[in-house]
């Protein structure tokens, strides 16, 4: 920007508008001036009062036109109030504070309490009511002045107060248009409003507010005091005193003012002891030497000032424009009024002007100048915005904007290149103009209007050249540079004179034309079109020049080049005419030369019939006047000719070529000048053809024909010429040709060898893939493609190794889990045993005992009989109890309803066991898919059953414990469950647990108290707030509810990461659960037809969350959901955290919304409610599973074609106690007599015992221990391969399934060796001597590979038998099977049996779905073995915990006990151990001690009578307890303190001796401990 020093006239204030007429005015019209500038200064009023207001307010308001009636509403005004009242008005209270209401449907009522709100606020602060206009006057504009009136005169009160910066003067300094002026005058006068007094405010409020003097006085002089103390903080409390009417005191310059009225003082100090010199002490004045209250108000003003300047340069630094306007708009900084909408020009103009300072900082007078002049600009850019171009013109003319060179005539012209440059700017994304490029603009103008005046003098002095006549002066008016005409050559100053002679004439006699001049466009044209001409003749005399003289050197090759070079059109110039060109030229001339008798130099050309040229050919001077001699050379050629003598050569030559041309040629053709007349000629001729084409065709076909038959009759007389020779070369060529191709084929198959071997591979692989698709997707698939793939039915040695090493992690895993279940219990049992053992060191040999126990079954010590006495011994009669036993629990794994109903037979407690232990067991734990799929079917069977008998309403489920439903969530958070449930919660629980910050807590008295005791901590004194109180009381306090809310924001936050957790991991649900699910919700709604969607959603959901996921958040550590060292626990805020989590989840999973108790979790609801829908979408997804039939591809007949015999492993004490529950509820689970069940059973006989699977004499009878060692070897496993007990044998066919697979074997083997279309036809027809090679070939190599099988996996004997036979043996045998299946209705010889291929074709396909599912349970088996090993380590490592802490308790025992010793052999013999003496004691003294509570049959009195002897036995924690009666020994009973601890544990208090002695067991514990181990 452009500026200027602060001395310029460009930056002088503009004085008041005054009125100054040098002709005197009419009364009327000094009447309309007054009444002007009564208009005029009330809008200048309006203005001030706008400005005061935004500053205050922040924020624009509407124009000064509009301001009146954007008052109305008395939001401005309240907004105002706000201001300088706070207390009194907030945005609350201020009605339609955003406008919204009135910009839509107009005033309202209600909009007067915003006026009376700002009257009211005026009256707290202590505004005389004088000033105060009435509410009509604003809201029905009855006196709109009066409010304005009461505006200024609030700002000069707010002014004295210092709470606002003072109104400005703006008389005369802005400006208003004529007719704003007018609309404003007819507005007061329709009103007839008195215009209020605005200057006398200060006198009035002079008036109101008396100020007193003495106050007065008494503050300065206190400010003077404070400020020669020269301490900062009095000095500033002096100032703030009211009586001392100071404004704009700001408390944090307080160290400014202090320095700045001290040296004031000190000046005025010195200047009046200079003064008082030689004055008297009698005239002295006091504020001679002290400041007076204006100098002290001026000192504050400078010391704001410079403060306010230091302010501003920093926001200017920093770059933010809102701020730099901020900072402008202070009144301290006491700057002209600064404009918001225009913040961006200031920040930048600023910038860079406080870049170009050298000190980088801008002075008060630098700022002053700048602002002045950049408001004038942002007033002047917003008028160019809303295209006011009168306002533009005001704005241009006003002093302050400082523009140089700008005149007024033109303002309109600067006005509108400042628009259509704003418009520019403002599609390029710049708001405004800045002061340089207005600057730039008003320049530009005026180098525009400079040149314009410019060139009117030039056009003047052409025109008046021409009218002369004189072509030089001509030519020097065009070369004038203010004229700007533009390719001007002065050797062309004649032609120039002539064309724009012609041109003026034919100007002047336009009637039409208003001048008679020509200007300057005018000129330029005739300039240009006089170049033309010259161009034009230059090519006519090179044209004529190269052509004549090319003739008369006779070069016809340069022909070409020559016109190419000289023509107008070079497309009328054709390469292939040259010859023509040259010829019919030379032709032309040679004609000419003949009739020539005088030859000149000159050539002539006229154009536009008008303007002559002369060339002369020998000189080459041309000149636009008749030469004096001009002699024209005649024997030449013209251009007229020679242009002809083209033209019609290329039109003879189109003419000739036009039919047979190409497109190419035909489009050169048209380019030419002829080009155009000659194609509508050829278009002419050729629609003639068209129309005749009749004609035309039987011309043609006749000339063809006539030149055809010669032809023909020609040829064939040759031929008959050379008969013999034709043969021979016929003979030939075909042999040639033959060999040809074959060589030519046979070599490019040897060169394309592996491509033709992929080839046939290829279509191999596509007739296969092709058999294939029909074996699969065929209905009845045809015997030639059943036969291409028997060959899968063979079992591999790969086969057999992956079934033998399934068998052998299903043993491994089921043994894993059984040992794992077996140490958990011990586990537990030894938590128990060592919480006694805290209470009473006698029971530490127990826990050294369960330690050894828990040693063996880590070191691996489990029981297993290998002797061949037991069941599994070579004796007949036990090998027949152990097939008859494979039979029975074959049997019960195959039909469920033996299991269900006997499930339902037995008690609760022992129904529970049993499952646990004996029916999962039978299933293997599910360890692969065909248990599974079993395990599946019991449940399924047992749970119809349950709800059919024992569910009577739909909430049953819920609120009941379903026995399958627990049996089914309990094997599905097993082994097989578990690492689904790790997978689907594992990551969102550790993330809580690990998560140190979170509490979420929604008990408010548990937060109440959390907070009272944090207080107390916190303050170390007791808190006056009660403890104890309820959940309503505690709601009471804001930071409980606080506390609450935070801890339901945390709680919100996590649950959406569990339920995101378990809705997105769907998948990962085991298949049996889901499938259950589905069970579930098909049986109740079954049973309830009338049960809603949602209610049965709700059992689901108790099923799989409540039953299944949530006790593995609440306890994730009892679930090995995470990872826990051994002594490792959840603290109680994890605990209570996944609780609350739990919780949430639990109510929003049954949609039960919190009322009564929990209702300060109401909030929660509408959450509950939208988490419900989630899971209600997640719990019907979750039943949409198929059958297990199609998911297992499982079915009744499965056996029989698997490899492997199924196996399972199972303790003996299992298999005794299956049998005995059989037994005892045979009549109710096989009511039929007839029933396999029963027949097995019968087989059995009685219950065995335990020796007799082991076989005699595994246990020594003399073995004290014989009980416990009998309760050990009760748990060896066996396995045992279940197998039917029905199987096929010659000539049996109990049934017909069985016989169909039997059959299928045989059809299997035959086709192998036997071709055939159709099976009948096989059958039929009898097998030749190379077929029964080949079969019984097969049949050793089978044989061989059988031998190598392992038993568990051989087929049955009697098919074994059926494989020996010769093939026509076998053929036989398979119709005499198909005759008997077809009286079952199995096959059908109506279409040649064609059902039993489509079975072979299923065992194919099943075959090759049972390896593919081999290959995953393999996978599966490994992965549940790694988790069960995982496992079992965990609980080793708690072992080895259990021993390092036995081990201290050991050693501390040693050090605290000398007199007793414990040997650490295991024996439990102590070594020299001492025996204690017996303590007695009476009856009365233990009713006395509390031990003793009552002995029946006898009163209190009698209890001195009865005496007890406590003797301690040879086995630690063994005590005999006689008693005696006056003296005589009655009975004795021995205590064990083993059994009291446990006892005590379980929680029984009171227990009875000799079955008639009452005592209190925590008691008598505490007797033993005090009296034998002092304890």
């Amino acid at each position: 920007m452009k500026w200027k020093t602060a001395g310029s006239s460009l930056y002088l204030c503009i004085l008041k508008n005054a009125i100054v007429d040098d002709e005197r005015l009419s009364a009327e019209e000094m009447d309309e001036r007054r009444r002007q500038n009564i208009a005029y200064e009330y809008l200048c009023h309006l203005e001030e009062a706008k400005r005061w207001m935004e500053v205050c307010l922040v924020e624009e308001l509407p124009p000064t036109t509009e301001l009146e009636e954007g008052l109305r509403n008395g939001v401005y005004l309240a907004k105002l109030a706000k201001f300088f009242a706070p207390k009194m008005v907030s945005d609350k209270k201020i009605y339609d504070v955003e406008q919204t209401r009135y910009k839509k449907s107009g005033l309202h009522f209600r909009h007067t309490d915003n006026t009376v709100q700002w009257l009211r606020a005026m009256e707290s602060i202590g505004l005389p009511k004088i000033f105060y206009p009435e509410t009509t006057d604003v809201y029905d504009r009855k006196n709109i002045p009066r409010m304005i009136y009461c505006i200024h005169a609030l700002s000069l009160y707010l002014f004295k107060l210092g709470i606002a910066p003072q109104i400005q003067d703006l008389l005369g300094k802005v400006d208003f248009t004529e007719e704003e002026i007018s609309n404003m005058r007819k507005e007061l006068e329709k009103y007839g409003i008195q215009m209020p007094s605005f200057s006398k405010i200060g006198g009035i409020l002079a008036n109101e507010l008396s100020v007193d003097e003495a106050a007065l006085h008494a503050a300065v002089i206190a400010i003077n005091e404070a400020i020669e103390k020269g301490i900062a903080e009095q000095t500033i409390i002096t100032l703030r005193n009211p009586n001392a009417v100071l404004t704009l005191v700001a408390e944090n310059l307080a160290q400014e003012y202090q320095k700045e009225l001290w040296e004031a003082k000190k000046g005025k100090e010195e200047n009046a002891r200079l003064k008082n010199n030689c004055i008297s002490e009698e005239e002295r004045d006091a504020y001679e030497e002290l400041l007076t209250q204006a100098e002290i108000q001026g000192t504050i003003n400078k010391v704001n000032r410079l403060a306010a300047v230091d302010h501003i340069n920093a926001v200017i630094r920093e770059g933010n424009p809102e701020s730099t306007v901020l900072a402008l708009k202070k009144p301290e900084a006491q700057l002209p009024a600064v404009y918001p909408f225009a913040a961006a020009m200031y920040q930048n103009e600023l910038f860079n002007l406080q870049k170009q300072n050298t000190t980088n900082y801008l002075v008060h007078e630098e700022l002053l100048i700048a602002v002045e002049m950049l408001s004038a600009v942002a007033l002047l850019n917003q008028a160019l915005e809303s295209n006011d171009l009168v306002s533009v013109q005001n704005q241009l003319k006003s002093p302050t904007i400082g523009f140089n060179n700008l005149d007024e005539t033109y303002a309109e012209r600067y006005a509108n290149e400042l628009l259509s440059i704003k418009l520019e700017t403002l599609s390029q994304g710049q708001e405004n103009l800045t002061w340089n490029e207005i600057q730039n603009c008003i320049d530009m103008v005026n180098i525009q209007i400079q040149e314009e005046n410019e060139r009117i003098v030039a056009v003047g002095y052409i025109n008046e050249a021409i009218d002369e006549g004189n072509p030089l002066k001509t030519v020097d008016g065009l070369m004038l540079p203010t004229a700007n005409i533009k390719a001007v050559d002065p050797e062309h100053a004649q032609h120039y004179q002539d064309v724009l002679y012609h041109a003026k004439s034919q100007k002047l006699m336009d009637p039409a034309s208003a001048s008679k001049i020509l200007w300057l466009d005018e000129i330029q044209h005739a300039v240009y079109e006089a170049n033309t001409h010259q161009d034009k003749a230059k090519q006519w005399v090179t044209l004529v020049v190269d052509v004549n003289q090319c003739l008369e050197k006779d070069k016809t090759s340069d022909i070409l080049s020559v016109l190419k070079s000289s023509v107008y059109n070079t497309n009328d110039i054709l390469p292939e005419c040259a010859n023509r060109y040259y010829d019919a030229l030379a032709k032309k001339k040679e004609q000419k030369s003949k009739s020539v008798s005088t030859e000149g130099s000159w050539l002539k050309l006229t154009l536009q019939e008008k303007y002559d040229y002369y060339y002369n050919v020998d000189s080459k001077e041309s000149s636009w006047i008749t030469p004096e001699s001009c002699l024209p050379k005649e024997s030449w050629l013209t251009g007229k000719e020679i242009e002809d003598i083209i033209e019609e050569v290329t039109a003879d030559y189109i003419r000739e070529k036009m039919w047979s041309a190409s497109e190419d040629l035909l489009l050169r053709f048209q380019a030419t000048s002829s080009g155009p007349l000659l194609r509508k000629e050829y278009e002419a001729r050729k629609s003639f053809l068209c129309e005749q084409e009749e004609h035309v065709v039987k011309i043609q076909a006749f000339w063809k024909g006539h030149k055809q038959r010669i032809a023909y009759i020609n040829r064939r007389q040759t031929f008959i010429d050379h008969i013999p020779s034709i043969v021979k070369i016929q003979s030939w060529f075909r042999m040639v040709t033959a060999r040809k191709n074959y060589l030519s084929r046979l070599q490019y198959f040897s060169d394309h060898k592996n491509e033709i071997v992929k080839i046939q591979s290829l279509l191999r692989a596509n007739k296969a893939r092709d058999d294939y698709k029909t074996l699969v997707g065929s209905e009845n698939p045809p015997l030639t493609v059943i036969r291409k793939f028997v060959h899968l039915l063979d079992q591999s040695d790969l086969d057999f190794q992956e079934e033998l090493e399934v068998a052998r992690l299903r043993g491994e895993v089921v043994t894993k889990i059984r040992g794992n279940q077996q140490l958990e219990k011990d586990l537990n049992l030894m938590d128990i045993k060592i919480g006694l053992l805290v209470k009473n060191r006698i029971t530490l040999e127990d826990v050294i005992s369960h330690r050894t126990k828990l040693n063996k079954k880590k070191g691996g010590e489990i029981l297993n009989n290998s002797d061949n006495q037991g069941i599994k011994s070579l004796s007949k009669e036990r090998r027949k109890t152990l097939e008859t036993y494979q039979q029975l629990f074959y049997l019960l794994q195959t039909n469920p309803s033996y299991l269900a109903k006997l499930i339902f037979q037995m008690p609760q407690n022992k129904s529970t066991k049993f499952m646990d232990t004996v029916i999962f067991t039978i299933y293997n734990y599910a360890s692969n898919q065909r248990e599974e799929y079993l395990l599946l079917k019991l449940f399924k069977t047992a749970l119809e059953e349950e709800i059919k008998s024992k569910v009577d309403q739909v909430q049953d489920i819920v609120t009941g414990n379903p026995t399958v439903i627990k049996m089914v969530v309990s094997f599905n958070r097993g082994a097989r469950g578990q690492n689904t449930l790790r997978q689907l919660l594992a990551p969102v629980v550790r993330e809580i647990i690990d998560d140190k910050s979170l509490i979420i807590n929604t008990n408010p008295v548990d937060v109440y108290k959390a907070w009272v005791n944090q207080l107390e901590t916190q303050t170390g004194e007791a808190s006056n707030l009660p403890y104890d109180v309820t959940t309503e009381q505690a709601l009471t306090y804001p930071e409980v509810r606080n506390k609450l809310e935070a801890s339901n924001e945390n709680l919100r936050r996590v649950i959406d990461k569990v339920l995101n957790s378990i809705i997105s991991s769907l998948d990962l649900l085991p298949y049996g659960l889901r499938y259950i699910a589905k069970v579930l919700k098909n049986s109740i709604h079954e049973k309830f037809p009338d049960a809603t969607e949602d209610e049965l959603l709700k059992i689901v959901g108790n099923l799989l969350y409540y039953r299944y996921m949530n006790p593995a958040i609440v306890a994730p550590d009892g679930f090995d959901i995470i990872d826990m060292t051994a002594g490792g626990q959840i603290n109680s805020d994890q605990r209570r955290n996944l609780g609350s989590v739990a919780k949430i989840l639990q109510h929003a999973a049954s949609n039960k919304l919190f009322e009564g108790e929990n209702q300060h979790l109401s909030s929660m609801n509408n959450y509950l409610s939208e988490t419900y829908q989630k899971f209600r979408k997640y719990f019907k997804e979750a039943c949409d599973v198929p059958e297990p039939e199609e998911k297992f591809n499982m079915d009744k007949y499965t056996d029989v074609v698997t490899v492997s015999k199924p196996v399972i492993f199972i303790s003996i004490e299992e298999i005794i106690s299956t049998h005995s529950l059989l037994l005892e509820h045979q009549d109710a689970i096989a009511p039929e007599k007839q029933d396999l069940l029963n027949e097995l059973l019968e087989l059995l006989g009685e219950v065995p015992h335990v020796e007799s699977f082991l076989g005699e004499g595994t246990i020594d009878p003399n073995d004290p221990n014989k009980a416990n060692t009998l309760s050990q070897l009760s748990k060896t496993e066996l396995s045992l391969s279940l197998t039917s007990k029905y199987d096929l044998r010659d000539g049996e066919a109990i049934d017909g399934q069985r016989l169909m697979i039997k059959t299928k074997k045989l059809i299997i083997d035959v086709i192998r060796n036997q071709p055939g279309n159709t099976l009948t036809e096989i059958l039929e027809t009898p097998a030749t001597t190379q077929q029964e090679t080949d079969h019984a070939t097969d049949m050793v190599s089978r044989a061989i590979k059988d031998s190598k099988t392992p038993d568990e996996m051989k087929h049955s004997q009697s098919m074994v038998e059926d494989a020996q036979l010769p093939l026509e043996q076998k053929k036989r045998k398979i119709q005499r099977n198909l005759r008997t299946l077809e009286q079952t209705g199995l096959v059908s010889s109506k279409n040649k049996y064609q059902d039993i291929l489509n079975e072979i074709a299923k065992d194919i396909r099943n075959q090759r779905i049972y390896r593919k599912l081999r290959k995953a349970e393999l996978a599966k088996l490994q992965q549940t073995l790694k988790a069960l090993n995982e496992k079992a380590a965990f609980y080793e490592e708690q072992i080895n915990y259990y021993d390092t802490y036995i081990k201290t308790c050991l050693d501390n025992l040693k050090i605290k006990n000398s007199r007793r010793s414990i040997k650490l052999d295991g024996k439990g013999e102590p070594k020299g151990a001492r025996r204690m003496k017996p303590v007695k004691y009476t009856a009365a003294k233990l009713h006395e001690k509390g031990v003793l509570l009552g002995i029946d049959d006898l009163q209190t009195n009698q209890f001195k009578n009865v005496t007890f002897d406590i003797v301690s036995t040879e086995d630690v924690g063994i005590f005999d307890v006689k008693s005696k009666f006056l003296g005589v020994e009655m009975e004795k009973v021995q205590l064990n303190i083993q059994d009291l601890l446990e006892m005590q544990y379980e929680g029984v208090a009171v227990m009875k001796m000799f079955d008639k002695v009452k005592v209190n067991v925590n008691l008598l514990i505490y007797l033993l401990n005090k009296k034998f181990y002092g304890k």
